[in-house]
This record gives C-alpha cells, sequence and structure tokens, in this order.
C-alpha cells in the first residue's frame, strides 16, 4: 500500500521515509522541518499509519500522542482549537508547547506499547517549546526506549543543538505552483476560486494551507479592510485616517490585525507602486514591530495611516 499517496510536492521527504519503512530501520526520532502548510503534518499523519499499518483515524489510538502548543488560561491548558469550540477569546501571549506536555508525553513512554510494536509521538510546532520543556525532552530523546518521536518546525535553528542532533532531518519546501493547484482542488470549497486575489496567493508563499488560510482569514475580515492596501497609495484627510484605525482595532483582535498588515504589504507589492511602495513597505514593518511588542493597537494605525499622507 503506498502510504503516502496523499502527500503532494514533497519528494524527498517521502522517499526518505519510505526507505525507512523498507528498511524496517526507524530512527528514535525525527524533525520535520519547513514552511507551515506545506504538508508536515499530513505527512507525519501517514508516516504513523505506515507504522501501525492501519489506515484509519489515529485520534484514538491507544499508542499515539499527538501534542500542539497550547495556551494557559487560569492555571488550565487549552489548545487554540479548544478556545474557539468553547467560543472563548485568544490570549495575546503565543501558545507554547509546555513542560506539563512534555511530562504528559513521558507518562506516555513509560507504559509499554498496547496495539502497535512501539509508541509514537508528535509534537506540532516545536520551536515553541520553553527552555524548561526542552531540557525535560532532551532527556527523554536519551532514553526514548519502544518509541518514535516526531517534532514538527517551521525552522531547524529556533530549536537546542542538541535536540536537532538526536533527530533524523526530514526537509519540507514550499510547493511549485501546479502542486499548490493540485493540493487546493482537493482542499478548498468551489467558491475559494472565484474569491481569491493574486495577493492571497502571494501571501501564502508556496503553502497550499497558508493560502487556505489567508482565504478563509480574508473571509472573516469587513469588506472595508479587504483592500487598504490598493486604496492607500493616495493621502487621506486626517478624521478618515482616526476613524479607520478606530475601526480597525475594534473589529479585529491583534492576530488579525498583523495578518492584515501582511495582506497589505502583498497588495502593494501587486500593485507596482516604486519607489514609493518601499517607504510604505518599511512603515508597514514597524507597525507590525510594535503590534508584536504590545504598543496600543489603535495608536499604532493611527501613526501608521497618517503617515501615509493627511490632508
Amino acid at each position: 500500500m503506498n502510504w503516502f499517496q496523499p502527500v503532494i510536492g514533497q519528494p524527498t521527504a517521502v522517499q526518505l521515509l519510505t526507505h525507512a519503512l523498507e528498511r524496517q530501520r526507524l530512527a528514535p526520532a525525527y524533525l520535520f522541518v519547513g514552511p507551515e502548510g506545506v504538508g508536515r503534518a499530513l505527512t507525519a499523519r501517514c508516516f504513523l499509519q505506515a507504522i501501525l499499518e492501519e489506515d484509519s483515524d489515529l485520534s484514538n489510538h491507544p499508542d499515539v500522542l499527538w501534542l500542539e502548543p497550547t495556551y494557559s488560561v487560569q492555571g488550565t491548558l487549552y489548545t487554540r482549537r479548544q478556545l474557539l469550540a468553547a467560543n472563548r477569546e485568544i490570549p495575546r501571549s503565543p501558545p507554547q508547547l509546555r513542560l506539563e506536555q512534555i511530562r504528559q508525553l513521558s507518562r506516555h513512554l513509560s507504559q509499554p506499547p498496547i496495539r502497535a510494536p512501539r509508541s509514537l509521538v508528535v509534537l506540532t510546532h516545536a520551536e515553541t517549546m520553553n527552555e524548561a520543556a526542552a531540557n525535560a525532552l532532551l532527556k527523554t530523546l536519551e532514553e526514548p526506549g519502544r518509541a518514535t518521536l516526531i517534532l514538527i518546525a517551521s525552522s531547524s535553528s529556533a530549536l537546542l543543538n542538541t535536540i536537532v542532533s538526536r533527530c533524523q532531518k526530514i526537509p519540507f519546501y514550499p510547493l511549485n505552483r501546479q502542486d499548490i493547484e493540485q493540493v487546493l482542488k482537493q482542499v478548498a470549497p468551489p467558491e475559494f476560486w472565484h474569491q481569491v486575489t493574486p495577493a492571497l496567493l502571494a501571501l501564502g508563499a508556496g503553502s497550499p494551507g497558508a493560502i487556505l488560510q489567508a482565504w478563509q482569514t480574508w473571509q472573516e475580515i469587513p469588506e472595508a479592510f479587504c483592500h487598504l492596501g490598493e486604496r492607500l497609495s493616495a493621502p487621506l484627510p486626517l478624521q478618515t485616517a482616526l476613524e479607520l484605525a478606530r475601526d480597525i482595532t475594534q473589529s479585529l483582535d491583534v492576530e488579525r490585525q498583523l495578518w492584515l498588515l501582511s495582506l497589505m504589504q502583498q497588495q502593494l507589492w501587486q500593485g507596482e507602486q516604486f519607489p514609493q511602495c518601499v517607504s510604505m513597505l518599511q512603515q508597514l514593518e514597524r507597525a507590525r514591530q510594535y503590534l508584536q511588542q504590545y504598543v496600543q493597537p489603535r495608536l499604532v494605525w493611527e501613526v501608521l495611516l497618517m503617515q501615509w499622507g493627511t490632508v
């Protein structure tokens, strides 16, 4: 059975993992490294199914543990999906893989596998581990026992060198246009192809997952903000700039404000308004940095929109 048939555009990763399965020489730990949304998690699922020889949902498998970053809310850990499902506000601080989760991993590995020949663990966004969690994971990697761990990360440079050295690196790359279209034809709804713009496609940077996420976010933000990067080549009246800053900060959380800045950057590039474009891009990047440093968002947008010219 071709376990990796669903994976598109990642021949290097598929070849490396297939060879490991054929030789029956699995490494104790793998590092799936590459951009988000290019098939890392899908490949991990296919790899686990191949190891288990089970073409089924792994969410309830007793020997599989899948960990993702969490937010700490009043002492309780929640994933982003759990917060959204409960209609709860997403905290401003970014999620992390935490020490409590690595301890959960250790408990999982301390028990012998029930149905599988080995215990299997996946850690998504491994670059979000805090220092305590990373040190605890390092101890586990030194003596993993009958287990295979898969760390999924955007970059190996964000991980401890001692962790990276204990993993077999599996590289993932941005997809070409043909592969992107093939993936999106499988997962995107019909209306996607009528609504997606060149800026949204560029925002994905070769990642079908990022393109689809960009389109979904674009659907969720008010229409008045969808083409800001195209409209703001002309000066705004001062009152209009202040009102627009107010509307943006009242309508969008900080995460979506950061996304909107990225969209505006792509729209400027698409418009090719040089040399004015260069100055605007620099202003957008400064605004991004201020938001990430928790500067008051309305002030950031007021300064940005007034910098772009008032009459």
